[in-house]
């Protein structure tokens, strides 16, 4: 394992570009099975899920060429519909399913795996694919499908899960007739999936409430798509400005991306300013304020915001809580703060004004962090990608130098981090 060697208490100043969405980058490489034509992909970012995705599109038959920021996917034969081993897990290979029987009737992939943040059920998707007219089998090692044809059909999402909905969208698109799924997911990186596919020469159209309505078309074409940027990237940088009392401009964030976190920075007393290229984060004037978060679906606080934000929020002054509705086992990175000196605890109950679906379930999904608190340096190990950043933003925030092991994962859904973190100020550097 590598480790990252990060001397604290030192803030950062000056400008980072975000790089593409890991969250959109990896989908839209599944998208480009879809055709047989080449297709392109702009601001297309190195890091370590890309990998494994390019290792599953080489096994089908594809061939890629990436240089620059710039990928080149083209898939003119399916020469592999059934891939049953990677070289490690992730939780995309599912999302090939539809695409797969699209083009040739029959797909297996390999199980999902993924961060260790709690189950990811995918009976969700499972069932949107039979409602497409796909037979399922689930195996000791992965998921079997084979079809007679896709065809459309009216799908409801107990959950708006994105997930299920990218893989409804990337069946349904090349199904016969008209696809309704309701209760689907919006998230940004969904959107982009959307005009990428669009400009491919699907028909999808979204109405409210939650509700995305597709066309099946024949045959879609190549595309070139620039990814969106990485809205997670932009809150981590944010918060790196905050915990540190620094100021950086973020180049390529997008107001509309970050509503909801940029209200809370509003409320914590903190400062940003909206600009042409970005948005400029520093702590403003007066000490950091306790606030409320509650995760939800977008356009509600994401999920992956929280763990870096808990580490700004050890310094605001009172009584701060993070209730967690999206994941039932997200807040393992407690112990990791506590460690560095932070008040903090879990409980099993939702407040009472605001009930969720883990209420009386014995999930540990509230809260309750205590400020401020110095922080001081500490031995850590990544237990999961966005909780690795996590580690990151409080060891540059603490007093001494710590140490984090097993950054391989930070790497799975960070560019260089370490050498853009570096060309902030930061003292980190990278051993093993």
């Amino acid at each position: 394992m590598s480790t990252f060697i990060i001397k604290g208490e030192k803030p950062l100043y000056g400008e980072v570009t975000l790089a593409g969405a890991k969250n959109a980058v990896s989908k839209m490489m599944v998208a480009s099975l879809l055709t047989d034509e080449p297709c392109i992909l702009e601001n297309f970012p190195s890091i370590g899920d890309v990998e494994i995705i390019v290792e599953l599109l080489e096994c089908i038959g594809s061939k890629i060429e990436i240089a620059g920021g710039t990928a080149q996917i083209h898939t003119p034969i399916i020469k592999n519909s059934r891939v049953t081993e990677l070289s490690r897990r992730n939780r995309i290979p599912i999302l090939a399913l539809g695409p797969l029987l699209a083009r040739t009737g029959e797909a297996e992939v390999p199980i999902l795996g993924g961060d260790q943040i709690g189950p990811r059920p995918v009976d969700i998707h499972l069932e949107a694919l039979e409602r497409l007219g796909a037979s399922i089998a689930t195996t000791k090692t992965g998921y079997y499908a084979k079809t007679d044809g896709l065809h459309g059909a009216d799908i409801e999402l107990r959950f708006p899960s994105v997930g299920a909905t990218e893989n409804a969208i990337l069946t349904a698109v090349l199904a016969k007739g008209k696809t309704t799924i309701k209760n689907a997911a919006l998230e940004p990186e969904i959107m982009g999936l959307i005009m990428m596919l669009q400009k491919m020469g699907a028909i999808i159209e979204l109405a409210p409430p939650r509700t995305i309505t597709i066309e099946g078309v024949e045959k879609l074409r190549g595309v070139t798509h620039r990814i969106l940027p990485d809205r997670n990237e932009a809150i981590s940088f944010a918060c790196l400005a905050l915990g540190t009392n620094g100021k950086i401009l973020v180049k390529g964030a997008v107001q509309e991306h970050l509503i909801t976190f940029l209200n809370s920075v509003r409320r914590m007393g903190a400062s940003y300013e909206v600009m042409d290229d970005g948005i400029l984060f520093s702590r403003g004037q007066g000490p950091l304020k306790a606030i409320h978060i509650m995760t939800d679906t977008h356009p509600g606080f994401m999920t992956d915001w929280q763990q870096p934000l808990a580490a700004v929020l050890t310094q605001a002054e009172g009584v701060s809580t993070i209730h967690e509705t999206i994941y039932e086992d997200r807040f393992g990175y407690m112990k990791d703060l506590v460690a560095m000196g932070a008040k903090m605890n879990v409980e099993k109950n939702c407040p009472e004004d605001k009930p969720c679906r883990f209420g009386g379930k014995e999930f540990s999904h509230f809260a309750t962090i205590i400020g401020p608190t110095e922080l001081h340096s500490a031995k850590l190990t990544v237990r999961d990608l966005r909780s690795g950043m996590l580690d990151i933003v409080a060891a540059l925030m603490a007093k001494g130098v710590s140490e984090v092991d097993g950054v391989e994962e930070i790497d799975r859904g960070y560019e260089r981090i370490d050498e853009r973190l570096q060309n902030l100020g930061a003292e980190i550097s990278r051993k093993g």
